[in-house]
């Protein structure tokens, strides 16, 4: 069996991903000699027919795609903050707090010095942004369908966790080189200017091994930041979807789906910041101070100085989050991809718990 066979035909796929691969008017359609649950047009009054079946190449292949974009675009917008940001991490008693650091750094250099890094930015967050998304929507499927059917439902939140921090391992691989040259553009002066300069001065002095000294400390920042974001995310949605949203999911137009995705990725962004800043300090001054090591470096910066920046950090991840979750599900509206509803209890464990209270 191949991969996309394998990956969508898990039981993942039944409670959490009903499949409408494409717009049949059968409750039920047999693909590829297996059978896959449909819902028919009735149900879903807004649904047109999707371009790709749910768990196939194509479908990851845009997943990753939607990455890029909700990755790369967001945080090259947020550039100027995240100098700021880095700034007031590593020398504090210059930058102080987010308008006294805008100020400084415009006196200095100008305005062109708030776009330092962008370049970096760009490539490295594209890059992790693939990953990450992709990865993600593999490693979800692949752990459910290890647990079952029944067990995926219930242990979706720890599926969610693990799936995430799966995908973030290789996302940081992916990104790691260009966020070290992107840290030490921003916070070194006498470095470089820009992407340029930078790769090949730190490739020429410390060899291939410069651009990964910060991995660890990466991992340790975006690891539980991808985590937090994810799962929080999952649950906050299927929460406002339960509790709030006054209609089901599937007689929501496009642009409410849209809405409570921008809600649900804005609550989960800020407690991604809140989880993953005092590693992101840390990455920060790992990068400017050459042969110091992650333990080093954060018992000379103490358990207070580690939350400098976490205002602007939360303004940031939180605006960041929200959008990346609003383009990545606007990538999947327009490539019209299957776009599953919220977990629903598989009806063999809803009798399973009728049988128990009787």
């Amino acid at each position: 069996m191949s991969l996309s066979s394998h990956l969508a035909s898990n039981p993942f796929s039944s409670p959490f991903h009903r499949v409408d691969c494409e717009s049949s008017r059968e409750g039920l359609k047999v693909n590829e000699g297996r059978t896959v649950a449909a819902l028919a047009p009735a149900s879903r009054p807004n649904d047109e027919s999707v371009s790709c079946e749910f768990g196939s190449t194509k479908y990851y292949a845009l997943c990753g795609f939607g990455g890029i974009l909700s990755c790369g675009l967001t945080h090259t917008l947020v550039v100027p903050l995240d100098l700021v940001k880095c700034r007031i991490q590593v020398d504090p008693q210059k930058y102080g707090n987010i308008i006294k650091g805008f100020k400084v750094s415009v006196a200095e250099s100008g305005m062109r010095e708030l776009a330092k890094g962008w370049a970096p930015t760009f490539i490295g967050y594209s890059a992790q942004g693939l990953c990450k998304f992709g990865f993600y929507e593999i490693f979800k499927h692949v752990y459910a369908d290890a647990l079952g059917e029944e067990n995926a439902y219930l242990w979706r939140t720890s599926v969610y966790l693990a799936a995430s921090a799966s995908a973030e391992f290789f996302a940081d691989i992916a990104l790691c080189p260009m966020e070290s040259v992107k840290v030490r553009i921003q916070t070194k002066p006498d470095f470089a200017r820009t992407l340029r300069e930078g790769f090949p001065k730190i490739l020429n002095e410390e060899g291939f091994s410069g651009f990964y000294k910060g991995i660890v400390p990466l991992w340790g920042r975006q690891i539980p930041y991808t985590m937090m974001k994810f799962a929080c995310f999952e649950r906050t949605v299927e929460a406002l979807y339960k509790f709030v949203v006054p209609k089901p999911r599937s007689d929501c137009s496009k642009g409410e789906q849209l809405i409570v995705t921008f809600i649900a990725g804005y609550i989960a962004g800020v407690f991604c910041a809140v989880v993953s800043h005092p590693a992101d300090t840390i990455v920060s001054k790992l990068n400017q101070q050459k042969g110091s090591s992650f333990l080093q470096v954060a018992k000379s910066l103490g358990f207070k100085a580690m939350w400098k920046g976490l205002v602007p950090r939360i303004i940031m991840i939180g605006t960041l989050t929200a959008l990346q979750w609003f383009i990545y599900d606007s990538v999947k509206v327009y490539f019209r991809m299957p776009r599953p509803p919220p977990p629903e209890m598989p009806e063999s464990l809803k009798r399973k718990l009728e049988t128990k209270q009787h």
